[in-house]
């Protein structure tokens, strides 16, 4: 169940909070509707509830706090909008994605899918989907680590009543299976037919808390239930006579031959039937939408006196003179989760939509292109011509492309956030870096032998075997230009973690050779190039003991690629941008 207990929004200025002292219950085997509408505080309390927004107060989730509870996820399932996925991620790998990340077995997408009826389309794109399945995913997101309670926001807002029906119905079996439901909405008959209880927010506080039954018979509108075979002509006369006497009446078409009165009284309704000759199959006072009211005197006023809110305030006075405390406690935001199995979820990030895969052929294709047209210019070294570098471009096809796909890595983590839906962000934890760093380097490392393959095969089928002559300083090389992609693409991830932009990304990958580069040169040409020159003399000497399997050449060799002017701001830019990322992760969780 859920307790929530003051709930009270920070006020901006001078203006009054938007929710100020909210407290109800939500029931475990019951779906509670928190019911207001639009501006009344329904969404914010619900993120207070969550921990999402500053403010004071608490709600306990099974007795606890949500920031207390070891897998937030698990206990508490969200929907407070449509999902936030890539529109080209098919909607099972979306859920296996998910499954990585709260920890599940991915078998657990495909039992979701069948629970929410989206078998059929399980490999259709998210950006094809309707609105009445992108809801019927979202809620599958939030059943996807089978939590105790689920919470939504105004979740049939939208949908065609089949779909709504669909929707409420599954919530009601997940109620009756031992589950807690806390949904907002903003239709009043809705409430009432769907929920087990009701609590009414007027101007951010709580007007009446309310079984549902009870919430139908003091605070719905009476109504009058009429049935007619000719229930259009009858709807036509009293729309007439209403706009023609300056009454406020209005007529609701329902299923069949029914029509639903309000604002008018039986015996109008009948007088004006038995004027125009209009047989009357039923014509009956009606409270909501639960059942008939035998008799017109029990029919409540829907006044502003009503007795309900006046209860409601002698509820929250006594509940004020309970509490020990004048203010609640305050909430603060919480930093996101990091996935529960990073490398898993970043593998299936990766592989689930065909951008890396695109981008990956796409710079084979330019780069064998480019060392083919550098060799019929001539004059390119042996090393440049395997790389496709030509002298005016500031990185190669590959090393671009590899930067590109690390800087996606975070990129499109933060344009469709679906760690984090209700927040908008993505974690920022060290986990998920380093799973962000491992997948890309290989990917990179691929990418870079990969590229050489297709460069050296290339010109061997077209200019024979003369340009592909193994030079023999080959390791080396290799070396190096292995580092100069795996950089890239880690400054890719970098950068685009810090600055939350695939664009940024991509600029800070370009700036490495442009900007950076030219600033080591100088000081290359300084004096601080004879301290490079004799760096490995002096390791040797630093370096007494020999290492097992001539473990001080490999290090040797990685310190001659650093001492590179390309290598050195490589290093410099890495080291800068994950000093940058430490910082924001630190600021955020210090916030």
């Amino acid at each position: 169940m859920i307790q929530a207990v003051g709930l009270t929004s920070e006020s901006l200025k001078d203006q009054p909070p938007a929710v100020e002292d909210v407290s109800f219950e939500v029931r475990a085997g019951q779906v509670t509707a928190l019911l207001g509408a639009a501006g009344t505080g329904k969404t914010t309390v619900l993120r207070l509830m969550l921990e999402l927004q500053r403010g004071r107060g608490v709600a306990y989730f099974r007795g606890r706090p949500l920031h207390c509870v070891a897998h937030p996820s698990r206990e508490v399932g969200v929907l407070l909008g449509d999902v936030p996925g890539h529109p080209s991620r098919t909607v099972r790998n979306h859920l296996r994605m998910l499954c990585a990340a709260a920890g599940v077995p991915a078998g657990r997408a495909d039992d979701v899918l069948e629970e929410v009826g989206l078998v059929s389309l399980r490999e259709e794109r998210l950006g094809t989907l309707s609105l009445g399945m992108d809801r019927r995913l979202g809620l599958a997101c939030a059943l996807l680590p089978d939590p105790h309670t689920l919470v939504l926001d105004d979740p049939a807002a939208g949908l065609s009543a089949p779909e709504a029906r669909w929707l409420h119905s599954t919530l009601r079996e997940y109620a009756d299976q031992g589950g807690a439901v806390l949904l907002t909405t903003a239709d009043p008959k809705e409430a009432a037919r769907y929920a087990d209880h009701v609590v009414t927010l007027e101007a951010g506080r709580v007007a009446a808390d309310l079984e549902a039954a009870e919430f139908a018979r003091t605070r719905l509108r009476p109504r009058v239930a009429v049935r007619s075979p000719h229930a259009a002509r009858l709807a036509n006369l009293l729309t007439k006579e209403a706009r023609a006497e300056r009454r406020s009446v209005e007529v609701v078409r329902e299923e069949g031959n029914r029509l639903s009165v309000y604002g008018s009284t039986t015996a109008d309704v009948g007088e004006i039937a038995f004027r125009n000759g209009i047989l009357i199959h039923q014509l009956a006072d009606e409270t909501g939408d639960t059942r008939p009211e035998p008799r017109e005197e029990e029919l409540p006023v829907p006044a502003e006196d009503d007795p309900a809110p006046e209860t409601a305030d002698a509820s929250e006075e006594t509940g004020t003179e309970e509490a020990p405390e004048p203010l609640p406690l305050p909430i603060a935001v919480r930093s996101v989760r990091s996935p529960l199995r990073p490398l898993r979820y970043e593998l299936r990030r990766a592989t689930g939509i065909s951008t890396g895969f695109v981008v990956c052929g796409v710079a084979l294709v330019v780069s064998a292109i480019t060392a083919v047209v550098l060799a019929r210019i001539g004059h390119t070294p042996q090393a440049r011509l395997f790389a496709a570098w030509p002298r005016e471009v500031p990185l190669p096809p590959a090393a671009l492309a590899a930067g590109l796909l690390g800087a996606l890595a975070f990129g499109d983590e933060f344009r469709h956030p679906a760690l984090a839906a209700d927040r908008g962000t993505v974690p920022r934890r060290l986990g998920l870096l380093t799973a962000k760093l491992l997948v890309s380097g290989i990917t990179a490392g691929l990418l870079a032998f990969l590229a050489l393959g297709c460069d050296a095969e290339l010109l061997y089928l077209v200019y024979g075997g003369e340009l592909v002559q193994v030079p023999g300083d080959w390791l080396p090389l290799c070396a190096s230009w292995l580092a100069l992609v795996v950089g890239c693409a880690w400054a890719g991830v970098l950068a685009a973690g810090v600055f939350r932009s695939t664009a940024a990304g991509l600029a800070a990958v370009l700036a490495v050779p442009v900007a950076v580069v030219p600033l080591v040169h100088r000081l290359f040409e300084g004096s601080y190039v004879r301290v490079a020159a004799g760096i490995h003399v002096r390791m040797r000497e630093v370096l007494l003991l020999q290492w097992p399997f001539g473990g001080e050449r490999y290090l040797l060799g990685l310190v001659r690629v650093i001492a590179q002017p390309v290598g050195g701001a490589m290093t410099l830019s890495l080291a800068a941008l994950l000093c940058a990322y430490l910082i924001t992760t630190l600021r955020a969780r210090a916030r």
